[in-house]
Order: structure tokens, then sequence, then C-alpha cells
């Protein structure tokens, strides 16, 4: 018994130290503290681990540079760091401990799900958030969360985008939509169901799959007795790979449209050759702006590789919010949501700032290809 009444002391004064910790929210609180914290949350471990390895190596990219240049309010920046594995039920432990050890602010997740499932921590502690891939439209467009951001444009703009590519570029006319379960996938689809059924497109088969099945022959079956043109899936590339390998066994060789989770070079090595001809959805290339090959030559420089997909996203989300609290000279989040709302940045991304709502503008997607084992975009 007094055990227990000891534990729900601890758990009750845990709560608490919570919202404390969002409240290093103006010069004052954090005075005494030699380092402004953020916290980092990604999946560092787990299928879709790449994205979190891309996502955390431009933060502390982004962060190296920043402290180089003498920090932020006279303080050096200090990344606290905690994986997810885009797991909601793990974003929630995550968005806490990065609240507990003393972040003013988080830059992450990079999934839906998690992002989701962490909002209302961050909303109760009034802290802000700025997700670099998180697409679900509803995290910025029902209002229900004034405290986050993100550096990408969301699955309507997305799906929207593969729908129409596929009516009026493909001119598919019989179409399967499959999706992962998740917010994400379920999203993607459809919002590109509703462009298909404008154009009078027919939905011969809706599908969900279950993530990280090694066999998809029964959904590949039924796409088949379908008799469908063309496939748009929704979710990420693990099971991306393994239904365009799976498709390429049984002889189905038809379209395969995808979101920006698929667009990634783990794809690409995973599915080797049957990766050609493969459509996804991604941000719009800007690679040939300065700060962009910037960033990308210094991740070259300390990591020897290529950054992966998001990286440009994470960059920027990471410089648009440091800057914001820079400008607002204080890490008070009302007063760095003003800045992210009202003060132009110079990021990977090009120049940014954020609507009412928390999303970039000027953000956009386009079409990509798989041509001689590259994502090309098409113009």
């Amino acid at each position: 018994m007094k055990k227990t009444k000891l534990l729900s002391f601890v758990l009750a004064a845990a709560m608490l130290a919570i919202p404390l910790a969002g409240c290093s929210q103006d010069e004052g609180a954090d005075g005494g503290k030699e380092t402004i914290k953020i916290g980092g949350l990604a999946p560092l471990s787990g299928d879709v681990s790449q994205y979190g390895v891309a996502v955390n190596n431009a933060v502390k990219m982004a962060v190296e540079d920043i402290n180089a240049k003498g920090g932020i309010l006279g303080k050096q920046i200090e990344i606290v760091a905690e994986d997810d594995q885009c797991k909601p039920e793990l974003g929630t432990n995550a968005a806490t401990k990065v609240l507990s050890e003393g972040a003013v602010a988080v830059m992450g997740s990079i999934c839906s799900g998690a992002t989701k499932a962490a909002l209302p921590i961050y909303n109760d502690a009034k802290i802000v958030s700025i997700s670099p891939s998180a697409t679900t439209p509803e995290l910025t467009q029902k209002g229900d969360h004034p405290y986050f951001f993100r550096t990408i444009a969301s699955d309507d703009v997305s799906g929207h985008l593969a729908g129409s590519f596929a009516k009026d570029k493909l001119g598919l006319k019989k179409v399967a939509l499959l999706h992962d379960k998740g917010d994400y996938g379920r999203g993607f689809v459809n919002y590109a169901r509703e462009m298909l059924e404008k154009g009078g497109v027919q939905i011969v088969l809706e599908e969900g799959i279950t993530p990280g099945a090694v066999d998809y022959g029964a959904v590949i079956q039924k796409i088949r007795k379908a008799g469908a043109d063309g496939i748009i899936f929704g979710g990420y590339h693990p099971e991306a790979s393994k239904l365009v390998q799976q498709l390429a066994k049984k002889k189905i060789d038809i379209p395969f449209i995808g979101p920006d989770g698929v667009k990634d070079e783990q794809f690409i090595k995973v599915a080797g050759k049957n990766a050609e001809g493969v459509y996804a959805t991604g941000p719009t290339d800007v690679s040939k702006l300065p700060m962009n090959i910037q960033a990308h030559e210094n991740h070259k420089k300390k990591y020897g590789t290529e950054p992966g997909a998001f990286y440009d996203n994470a960059y920027s989300a990471t410089v648009a919010l440091l800057e914001a609290i820079k400008a607002a000279g204080s890490t008070d989040s009302q007063k760095i949501m003003e800045a992210l709302r009202t003060n132009m940045v110079e990021t990977p991304l090009g120049k940014i700032k954020f609507d009412a709502k928390g999303d970039a503008e000027g953000i956009g997607f386009s079409i990509y290809e798989v041509k001689d084992g590259k994502f090309v975009e098409l113009k």
C-alpha cells in the first residue's frame, strides 16, 4: 500500500513537471539555464528508421551551425532527442519525456500518427512543435492544435495531385486504392479518390493492408480479379517495395503511385529493378537553391553520404524554429508563434513563413518517377 501511495506521488510530481518545463517560456524562466533545450522526436529505430536518421542529422546540422555562430539569446542550443518509432503509443511517451527534460519547443515528430498522439501533450503544456513531414490535413486545418507547425504540404495537396495525375496524365479508368490502415495512408488515398471520382474514374477496389506482413498475395489477387489498370497506395516504402515486387512476380504490370512516404532511396534499394516506373509524390525539388546546396555539402562532409528523405524539410523546420526564438528574443511560446507567422526565414526550402493555421507558405508537391534507379521530378 505504501509503495502504491509513493508511486502515485511520484507520477503526480512528474505530471506537474511537464507544464513547468514548458514554462521556460520567458527570458526569466530560463535565465539561469546554460542551454536552450529543443526536443527532437523521430523514429531512430524500427521499420522507417532511415527517415529518423535523416531528420536527426538535419536537426544536428542546423543546430551545430547556429551554435558555431554563438547560439541564440547568448546560449547554446541543446537537442533532447527521443525515439518514437513513428508509433502513436511511443509518441506520447517521447513527448512527455522531452518536456520533462526541459525542452522549450519540439522539432518532430515526422509521422502523422505519432504527431497526432503527441499534440495534446504539447497543447496542454503550451509548447510549440514543428514537423518536417506529418501531412495529415486535420493537424492544422481543424484548429485543434494551435501550437503546431509544419514544413510540408498536407495530404490533401499530395492526394489530389496523385489523383489528378492518374486521371489526366496516365488516363487510368479503373483504379485500385490500397492503404496501410494508418492516418497517413488512409488520408492520402481518400484525397486521391476525390479527384478520381470527380473525373469519372471507377474505384474497383479499396483495401487496407497490414504493415509488416510478408505476403500480400491475397490483395494482389483481388487487384487482378477487379481488372484495375492502376494502383494508388497510401503508406510507406517498406510495404510499397513488397507490393511492387509481388506484383511483378504475378506479372501484373500496371502503374503504381505512392505518396512521399514511398519517395525514398531505400524503396529503390529494396524493390530493385521493380522500382522502375513507380510514381510518387514528393516535395518540389529545391536542390538548386544556394542554402540547399550548402546544407547537402555539409552533410556529405560530415557523414560521407547524401542526406535522406525529409532532410531539407527537417533542416528548414529547425532553422525556422530557432530563428523564431531569436526574433522573439524569448522562449515564450506566444512570441515564438508570432515570429513564425510574420518573419520570412531563409531555409533549404527557400524563404518561408507560416500561415495562421501553421502550414508553411509556398511549399508544394510534385510527381516523381523512378528512372534508371533514381526518383526524377516530372515537369
